[in-house]
C-alpha cells in the first residue's frame, strides 16, 4: 500500500507545479505590458513637452472664432470685461463697420444694487461715451441679463421691432466659439448674420494662453461651458 501510495504521490507532482509556472507566465507577460505602456506614456509626454508650443497654439487657432471684418447694421457688447468690450466696440464703431451699439442692462452685483458703484450698463456707457460715441448710436437692451444665453434672447427680442440684417458681436477670443454658437442657434429663424470678432485680452493670447493662469482658467471654463450649453440648449 505504501509503495502504491508513493507511486501516487509522485505521479501528482507535475500537475502540482503547472499552475505555478501558468502563473509566473502570466506575471511575466503583465510586466512586459506594463514596461511597453510605461514607455509609450513616456514617449508621448516627452514629445507633447517638445512640441507643446505649436501644439496648444493650434489648439487655441482653432478654437477661436474671427471671421473678417464686415459691416454690420449694430455691434453687440456683451456683458463682462468692462475693461475690454466696449473699447472695442468703440473703436470698430470708428472704423465705420456700422452705425449703432446695442450694450447689456447686466444683473447688478452686490455692491452695484447697494448703491457702492455704478452698474454695468452704466460703466459700459461711460466707457463708449469717453471714445466718442454718441448717446444716440447706442442703446441698453435685456433686463437684467445674467448669461450669454440671456443676451441672445435680449437681441432676439429687439429684433422683433427693429430691422436688422447682421449683428457684430466683438468679445474675447475664448469666448468666441460659445457666443457664436448661441446667438446663431437662438437667431437662426430671423435670418440675421451673425459676425464674431475676437478681442486679444492684454493679459496673454493665442500664441502664449497656457503659460498665464487667467488664460488657462478661461479656456478650461469656456470648454465646460460650451459642453454645457450644448447639453442645455
Amino acid at each position: 500500500m505504501l509503495r502504491g501510495q508513493k507511486q501516487k504521490s509522485g505521479n501528482l507532482m507535475p500537475s502540482v507545479l503547472q499552475p505555478s509556472t501558468t502563473v509566473s507566465g502570466k506575471f511575466r507577460r503583465r510586466l512586459r505590458r506594463i514596461a511597453w505602456l510605461s514607455v509609450f506614456g513616456c514617449t508621448l509626454f516627452f514629445i507633447l513637452h517638445a512640441f507643446r508650443t505649436p501644439l496648444l497654439t493650434a489648439l487655441a487657432e482653432t478654437w477661436v472664432v474671427n471671421d473678417p471684418t464686415a459691416k454690420a447694421d449694430v455691434i453687440v457688447v456683451l456683458g463682462g470685461k468692462p475693461d475690454l468690450r466696449p473699447f472695442e466696440a468703440a473703436r470698430l464703431y470708428h472704423a465705420g463697420v456700422a452705425p449703432r451699439i446695442l450694450y447689456m442692462d447686466v444683473k447688478l452685483n452686490p455692491a452695484a444694487e447697494l448703491g457702492l458703484m455704478p452698474s454695468e450698463r452704466e460703466i459700459t456707457r461711460r466707457v463708449l461715451l469717453s471714445n466718442n460715441v454718441p448717446e444716440t448710436a447706442m442703446m441698453a437692451v435685456g433686463n437684467g441679463v445674467a448669461t450669454t444665453y440671456d443676451e441672445s434672447c435680449a437681441i432676439r427680442a429687439w429684433l422683433a421691432t427693429n430691422a436688422a440684417k447682421s449683428i457684430l458681436i466683438s468679445t474675447d477670443i475664448f469666448h468666441t466659439r460659445r457666443a457664436q454658437w448661441i446667438f446663431a442657434r437662438e437667431l437662426n429663424d430671423t435670418g440675421v448674420k451673425v459676425h464674431t470678432r475676437a478681442i486679444t485680452p492684454k493679459e496673454y493670447d493665442v500664441s502664449n494662453w497656457w503659460q498665464h493662469e487667467e488664460g488657462v482658467t478661461v479656456f478650461q471654463n469656456e470648454l465646460l461651458k460650451l459642453i454645457y450649453y450644448r447639453c442645455k440648449y
